[in-house]
């Protein structure tokens, strides 16, 4: 059952599930938006959703297309406003004020820098037409320069700069009036794959070294899972479930989730105990084997779990084994080979195992193979 109301703790930086502080910089508080048509039907793009993001967070905002998460952004912006609900802003309610009102600055996909201008004049615009005094805008256009390595470069014009170093301006034109929130739409999704990669682990150094509270939309579970301290994971204008990308990749809460982060393996087995935050479930060849439970209640009886394909290790000593199938093919990915199966069930099954150096032979087609389950391995999903 999807979430449409998340009661989330007012916290900071977690540390391995722990947060180190409950303050608390924008609140989500049943908001719903809806958009008329001219054909009269309505958009439901949000649906009561609720969530707390703390101060100093790098919280990320993931789903596919159409799942409501550039909405949610744009009402926290101000470009939009709520049907139901209210947004807050260290507790004081903005959902009226228009974006110029707003302590929050986006940065979007285009970047919309002026290529007229200088690198440092793209960064200083937004101050200058705050009235900053002269010596205010020099000061804080030189230390955004040294923060975002951009130094060598402030005389030169947007349109002799790389894309990747257009992004670090629009960073320092959005961050250099210190909003208390900066939003990110998909800022990355114009870069190629290497430098969107560097530019990741440039966005946390960003948050980090700035301490400001960094609301971050994206489609790309890999960015989502590299860069934040938290994800809350949207479809259809609701969220689905928020926590750490540990939590989200290890133990996802419904088939949505483990479906849409990373490769899984779903199979259907029977729940025959639940205590808490664990249980046991038996498959089909009626061997049992220790599961995590969702967050969500869960009844026992048929019931579908997740096993990542890392989290097995493929053997072709039989006797021990946890399932048995055959191979069907294999790929080999340089740092891993990837093993397809189909199990004595039926159902089908990816096994993900790390190359050794030195290893000369794959398990080839055809052969019959064992599957080993790692500690901790399977989770139970709520629907």
């Amino acid at each position: 059952m999807p979430i449409r109301l998340i009661a989330v703790e007012q916290c900071g930086f977690h540390t391995e599930g722990a947060y180190m502080n409950d303050t608390v910089a924008i609140t989500v508080r049943g908001v719903s938006k809806v958009f008329s048509q001219a054909t009269e039907h309505e958009v439901r793009a949000l649906d009561n959703v609720s969530v707390s993001i703390a101060k100093n967070e790098f919280f990320t905002l993931l789903g596919p297309s159409g799942c409501g998460k550039t909405t949610l952004l744009r009402l926290i912006a101000g470009f939009e406003h709520p049907t139901n609900g209210a947004i807050l802003l260290e507790g004081t309610d903005i959902s009226a004020l228009p974006p110029f009102q707003r302590p929050v600055n986006t940065v979007f996909q285009n970047y919309a820098l002026f290529p007229h201008m200088t690198v440092a004049q793209n960064i200083g615009f937004g101050l200058e037409m705050q009235a900053r005094s002269k010596t205010e805008v020099e000061n804080t256009v030189s230390k955004m320069l040294d923060l975002v390595r951009m130094e060598p470069l402030r005389d030169r014009r947007i349109d002799q700069i790389s894309g990747g170093q257009q992004q670090r301006v629009a960073l320092a034109r959005a961050l250099a009036p210190r909003p208390k929130v900066l939003l990110l739409d998909e800022p990355l999704s114009a870069l190629d794959l290497k430098l969107r990669k560097e530019m990741q682990l440039e966005l946390k150094r960003l948050q980090h070294e700035t301490g400001i509270t960094f609301v971050f939309v994206t489609h790309d579970q890999e960015e989502a899972l590299t860069m934040s301290d938290r994800v809350a994971v949207m479809r259809d204008g609701l969220i689905h479930q928020i926590g750490s990308p540990v939590e989200i990749y290890n133990h996802p809460d419904n088939r949505f989730v483990a479906d849409f982060i990373g490769e899984s393996n779903f199979i259907e087995a029977e729940l025959i105990a639940a205590d808490g935050k664990t249980g046991k479930v038996k498959f089909t060849d009626r061997v049992e084997f220790d599961a995590t439970l969702p967050s969500a209640t869960v009844e026992t009886g048929p019931v579908t779990v997740i096993i990542r394909p890392e989290h097995v290790t493929l053997t072709t000593n039989n006797s021990h084994a946890h399932l048995r199938g055959t191979v069907n093919n294999s790929v080999y990915f340089g740092t891993d080979t990837h093993y397809y199966l189909t199990l004595d069930s039926g159902e089908e099954f990816v096994i993900r195992q790390q190359n050794q150096r030195g290893e000369k032979s794959r398990v080839n087609a055809g052969t019959q193979v064992g599957i080993l389950i790692n500690d901790d391995g399977i989770q139970v999903l709520a629907n």
